[in-house]
Parts: C-alpha cells; sequence; structure tokens
C-alpha cells in the first residue's frame, strides 16, 4: 500500500513539475504541444507500469460521448449567454485577442484539442486520477488528483497574468467535474469534450467579442 501511495504522489508531483518548470522553458509554439503529448504519453505508461494497473483508462465509450456532449453544452450556453450581456461582453473585450486568423485557427483547432486537452487528459484523468484514487481512496484520491489539476496551472496563470489563487481554485473544482464524468464509465470522452468546449468556447467568444471592437 505505502508503494502505491509513493508512486501516486510522485505521479502527481511530477506532473506538476513539469507544467511548472519544464513546459514553460519549450516555449508556446508547436513544439510545446508536441513535447507535452509526448510527455503525458510516456507519463501514462510509466505511471500505470509503477503502479500496477494493467489496463489504461478507455478514451471512448458510448456512454461517454452521451455524458460528455451534455456536460459540453452547458458551457457552450454559458458563453452564448455571456455575449449576449453588455456587462460579460465588456469583460469578455478586456481579453483581447490579436491573433491572426491562421493563428486563431491553430490555436482552437489544433494546440487546444491536442496541446491541452488530449495531453492533460491523458495526465490527469488517464493516470493521475486513478493511482491517487486506488491509493488513498475515493474521498482523499480524488481531492488530491483536484488539487495536483489545480496546481498544474499555476504558471499558466502567472504568464496569462491572471489570479494564481482563483485559477488553481476554479481548476481544482473543474478537475473535480472531470474526474466524476471518467468515473461515469471509466472513459475519458466525457471529461473531454467538456474540458474541449469550456477552453475553445472561450477563445471563440474572446475572438468574437474583440472582433467587433475592432482587434
Amino acid at each position: 500500500m505505502r508503494r502505491r501511495q509513493g508512486v501516486a504522489v510522485a505521479a502527481a508531483a511530477g506532473a506538476v513539475a513539469w507544467s511548472t518548470w519544464a513546459l514553460p522553458s519549450i516555449g508556446s509554439g508547436r513544439a510545446r504541444v508536441a513535447a507535452n503529448v509526448a510527455f503525458a504519453t510516456g507519463f501514462a505508461y510509466a505511471v500505470r507500469r509503477l503502479a500496477g494497473r494493467s489496463e489504461p483508462v478507455r478514451w471512448v465509450a458510448r456512454e461517454g460521448l452521451l455524458v460528455g456532449a451534455a456536460a459540453a453544452a452547458v458551457p457552450i450556453g454559458g458563453f452564448v449567454v455571456a455575449a449576449a450581456l453588455p456587462s460579460a461582453r465588456t469583460r469578455l473585450a478586456e481579453r483581447t485577442d490579436d491573433t491572426t486568423t491562421a493563428e486563431f485557427l491553430e490555436w482552437i483547432l489544433v494546440r487546444i484539442p491536442v496541446g491541452t486537452v488530449l495531453a492533460e487528459e491523458l495526465i490527469f484523468r488517464g493516470t493521475v486520477s486513478p493511482v491517487l484514487e486506488d491509493a488513498f481512496g475515493l474521498a482523499v484520491g480524488g481531492g488530491l488528483a483536484a488539487t495536483a489539476f489545480g496546481l498544474w496551472h499555476i504558471r499558466p496563470a502567472m504568464i496569462a497574468g491572471d489570479s494564481v489563487v482563483g485559477t488553481v481554485a476554479a481548476t481544482a473544482a473543474a478537475g473535480l467535474v472531470f474526474d466524476w464524468l471518467r468515473r461515469r464509465g471509466n472513459h475519458l470522452a466525457g471529461p473531454a469534450l467538456l474540458h474541449l468546449a469550456t477552453n475553445v468556447g472561450g477563445a471563440v467568444v474572446v475572438r468574437a467579442v474583440s472582433g467587433e471592437r475592432g482587434v
């Protein structure tokens, strides 16, 4: 038991260390996407072997697709409502997007789906969360996994100039939701779809509002 707990804690710490120190040194381009996916793949394989988990968490399951699609509708609906409210539009417009069309398309079609969603779901819902839950139980392990997911976002929040505490709290809460979706059928499709809808939807609505302001 102690060995499993040690492996689980080391996995969570290793993931946070990668996001905080190693990944930012690579930059923000395509090399970062490739590096994050490569790390996620090797990390998942190594941790699964060390933790004694014979099978990986499935990516696709029929129930996962249905649950994920339903969950993804929530942030999409929220973004539509926000875009229609003047006060919300003003706040969204403060997060200006001055990328070219080609850069924006690469962002929402490659960097978010592959470099963020695929990599983070493989690292956390596919690896860190299951091994922590196996080692510490659902309540403690789930809480530790959500905390690790929140801490993963410290450096991105600092780079973006966002509130670190607020970002960690919000992403930790999101981690709890993502893990709940994963446990619905032992699959990654559900959390991945919600994760994708949240990140891409946010980028699209900011782009739309910024475009109307001439940015």
